[in-house]
């Protein structure tokens, strides 16, 4: 069974910067579309960023575009989140997930649906 572990959150100020991490284990990350959503308290989970396979292809939220940006190092069985400027409505428990094996890059899904398998998630708290 492949664990998805999330890493890098903590408290920041408004305006800082975080890099989020999601890690594999027990099966690369190779063949599979990788997103990230968000779930801030009283809310539903959301889509933050999503990337294909082969990295060609990549998905943001319209609240994060132009400020996080997504990537992947197969070879790490790793994807990352780089979270710049970041704002107190940042806030959330954000999980990494993943969809179905392709070998072919597919169509970056945004719903939480599209992705059978989650993280347990992780805490970032921005303040103002």
């Amino acid at each position: 069974q492949v664990q998805l572990v999330e890493s890098g959150g903590g408290s920041v100020q408004a305006g800082d910067s975080l890099r989020l991490s999601c890690t594999a284990s027990g099966r690369t990350f190779s063949g599979y579309t990788v997103g990230w959503f968000r779930q801030a308290p009283g809310n539903e989970r959301e889509f933050v960023a999503g990337i294909s396979t082969d990295g060609g292809r990549l998905k943001y939220a319209d609240s994060v575009k132009g400020r996080f940006t997504v990537s992947r190092e197969n070879a790490k069985n790793t994807v990352y989140l780089q979270m710049n400027s970041l704002r107190p409505e940042d806030t959330a428990v954000y999980f990494c997930a993943r969809q179905g094996y392709s070998p072919m890059p597919v169509r970056v899904g945004t719903a939480v649906a599209d992705y059978p398998n989650w993280g347990q998630g992780i805490q970032v708290t921005v303040s103002s």
